[in-house]
Order: structure tokens, then sequence, then C-alpha cells
């Protein structure tokens, strides 16, 4: 028996049939691996070519960037991280790694899905929809500071403040921004700014740090302070990547501590400078509006009523006149109409009784006209005779063997004329084929 051929692959043949086989095995195509990043780079291209290794083994990877900017935290090498994705085949190079979509550092993955719980929970209470998000104040006069008295982050929003509006007064309302408790104390401080009269905004947030040092803004009670506060809240917590709970509940969310600074209070010199270019614009109108009035006041000093009033009074005058003539050809004609009227009013009855009469003679004559009519005379037995275009009133003028056309009252009868014979009587009135 003959041995049975073996297919021969090409290398870019086999490299595709592997990468099918792989993409086709469903524990391939969702997987959890948990390593250390190494050899990371980040191409201009946006994407992120790293590996994962542990004690015994070292996995190429890749991540995309839209992938890539979704992760929520700085990506280097020595990281420790669980990174979800699939296994596949790279053709062109024949080797297979890990195309990783979602990442996260180890162990927080219990804290992750207890921020999505809260995030869902306040989202179904409806504390982070839009309508409840308050505007800023436009020119806060003092700004409450709900953070840590020591730290970077305080003295840059302090300088900033101090820079853009110096007419702001702050007020630093100290807590703790970390560990266990700091949840309750921003709470706590959030609520008895909100007992004060003189407080037209509230800052709240810290510097950068792990997730685990971000958490306190991440807890229930801080969430419902926020929510509750009835002065505007901005929340700036961590570095422009860390996103928290407080972010979606508070009225405007800050990228940095800093940033929530240059939020809070307008620019001064960008105020001067707007404040100057109002009063350019002013002077400028004030200036064309006294040029206005030069020229409405030249022009009026060579108006014809300044130059004789009296002719104002003549113009009135003649006007007078006029209206008067008007008005007093207008009551002739009115007068005049009123008298026709009253004349067509009288003579209506005779009117009338002249329509009627005229009514009955037309009628009397129509019948008479009627009675006359050539129709009807042939309808009586009498007959029309014509020779072409010629009616035959005497026997003058016909000859025996010529053609005769007889009209009668239904129509015409073609005759030949075979003698004549005259009488010697004649009619006392016109025939009646002439009429």
């Amino acid at each position: 028996m003959a041995e049975q051929r073996r297919p021969v692959y090409t290398v870019s043949g086999l490299n595709e049939y592997l990468k099918d086989m792989m993409e086709a095995d469903p524990h391939l195509r969702s997987v959890i691996v948990r390593g250390e990043i190494d050899n990371y780079k980040h191409h201009s291209s946006g994407h992120r070519y790293f590996s994962l290794k542990d004690e015994k083994g070292t996995l190429p990877c890749v991540m995309f960037r839209s992938d890539a900017e979704r992760v929520r935290f700085p990506l280097r090498s020595g990281l420790q991280v669980l990174a979800c994705g699939r296994v596949s085949v790279y053709p062109r190079d024949g080797r297979y790694q890990f195309y990783c979509t979602h990442m996260m550092a180890d162990g927080e993955g219990a804290l992750e899905q207890a921020f999505e719980r809260l995030r869902a929970k306040l989202q179904r209470e409806g504390l982070l929809d839009e309508w409840r998000k308050q505007p800023l104040p436009a020119w806060p006069k003092r700004i409450a500071l709900i953070t840590s008295p020591v730290g970077a982050a305080v003295r840059d929003m302090v300088r900033i403040l101090g820079v853009r509006w110096p007419m702001t007064q702050v007020l630093v309302v100290p807590v703790r921004v970390q560990g266990q408790g700091a949840g309750e104390e921003i709470a706590q401080a959030i609520g008895l700014v909100n007992r004060r009269t003189d407080i037209d905004l509230i800052i709240t947030g810290r510097g950068g740090g792990s997730r685990e040092d971000l958490w306190a803004f991440n807890e229930e009670a801080v969430a419902r302070a926020i929510a509750a506060s009835a002065l505007p809240v901005i929340s700036a917590v961590g570095h422009e990547p860390d996103v928290s709970i407080s972010d979606y509940v508070a009225d405007v969310r800050a990228s940095t501590p800093s940033n929530a600074a240059e939020l809070a209070v307008p620019h001064q010199q960008e105020v001067r400078a707007r404040l100057q270019a109002l009063c350019q614009r002013l002077a400028a109108a004030q200036r064309a509006r006294i040029h206005n009035g030069r020229r409405d006041v030249a022009r009026l000093q060579d108006s014809r009523v300044l130059r004789n009033p009296k002719a104002v009074l003549e113009d009135g005058r003649l006007t007078l006149d006029s209206l008067q003539r008007q008005l007093g050809a207008a009551m002739q004609a009115r007068i005049h109409q009123g008298r026709l009227s009253l004349a067509q009013n009288q003579l209506a009855p005779a009117l009338h009784k002249r329509v009627r009469e005229g009514k009955l003679e037309l009628a009397r004559l129509t019948a008479g006209l009627d009675a006359m009519s050539p129709l009807k005379v042939l309808g009586r037995g009498y007959a029309i005779p014509r020779q072409g275009e010629r009616v035959l009133t005497s026997v003058e003028g016909v000859e025996p063997g010529e053609q005769l056309d007889v009209m009668v009252c239904d129509g015409v009868i073609h005759c030949q004329i075979n003698g004549k014979e005259k009488r010697k009587w004649q009619p006392k009135s016109k025939p009646l084929n002439r009429l």
C-alpha cells in the first residue's frame, strides 16, 4: 500500500494555518494572564509592545493604541499586572503573541469591581445626571480647599489662585486624603463647609498616587456628601488619567489640583485685557456719538426752522387752508349725493311702473315678430321658391327647363320648370316670400 502523500506548506501558509487554529480555540480567545511587564516600548503609532514574564517564562505582547488609551495608570517595565486578551500568531514573524485588550494592576481587581458597583448604584439613583450639575461662580470671593494641609497639591492650588485672582480668599480645610477613615473626614468637612454662608466654592482632591492611595475619593460617603452639597464642588483627584467616583458626582471634574485652581477663578490679566478692550470700545462709541451729535447740530443750524421760525406757522396755515377746501368739497359732494338719493327714492314707484309697462310691450312685440317669422309662415303650408341665392317673386326672369329650389318648413325641394303662366291680378300687400 502506497504511503499517503502529506501536504507541503509554504512558510506563510503554515503560519496562517496555525493562526486560524489558535483563533478557533475558545480557550485562547479570552485569556487572563498575570505577570510582570518587561521590555516595555511605547511606539510612535501609539501601540505598546512589551513582554509578560514570571520566574519560568516570557510571553510577547502587544496592546493597540485604542486599548492602551483606556488604561488608567501609566505602564512601565517592572509593573505587576493582570492582562486580558487573546492569543494568536503574527504570520509575518511566525511567532505567537498575546494581544492585550484590558489591563489592571495586580491586586486591583477587587477594587475595580467595588468601583464599578458603586458607580452603577449612584447612576441608578440619578446622582450622576448632568442636570444636577451646578454652574461655577464667575467671581468667587472665598474658596474652601478640602485636602491635605501638606503636600504639593495644596501649595500648587494656593499659589495658582493667588496668581490668577488674588482678590479671592482661600480657606484650607485640613483632612486626611488616604488611609482608614479618610473618606469619613472628607465627607464631614464638605458638610461643615456647607453650613457656612461666606463660602462660594469647594475644591476637594489630592495629588497623584496608586489606586489604593486615591481610594478615599471612591467611597460612598464622599460621593453622597458631594451630591448633597448646596455649594458647587470641583473634584481634583490625582493625575489626568485617574478617574474617581467623586469626579462623576462633582459639578466639575478637574484633571489635576492645579487645573482645579485654573477652573475656579479667572486670570486677572485676562480680565484686565478684557476690561481694557471694553474701555476702548466704550471710548470709541462715545467719540462716535459726539461726532454724530456735532454733525446733527451743524445740520440743524442750517435748517429752515431755525433760520425762519415763522415758516413753520406759514406752512401750517397753508396746510390748514388746503384741508378746509378739501373738507368743503367733500361736504358739498356728500350733500349732492344725498339729494340724488332722495330724488331716486321719490321717482322709484314711477320707474317701477314704466319698467312693468315696458316688459309687457316687449312681450307683445316679441309675439308679433314671432308670428311674422318666415319659419312660422312655412309651417302654415307656404313655400319660398329660390334660384341660387335669388328669391323669386315673379314669373319674369325664369324660363322653362331651368332648375328651381323650393324651400318648405322641413327642407328644400329641387324642381325643374316645365312652364310658366302669368296671372293678371296683383297682391295688395307685400308677398310673403319677401319676409
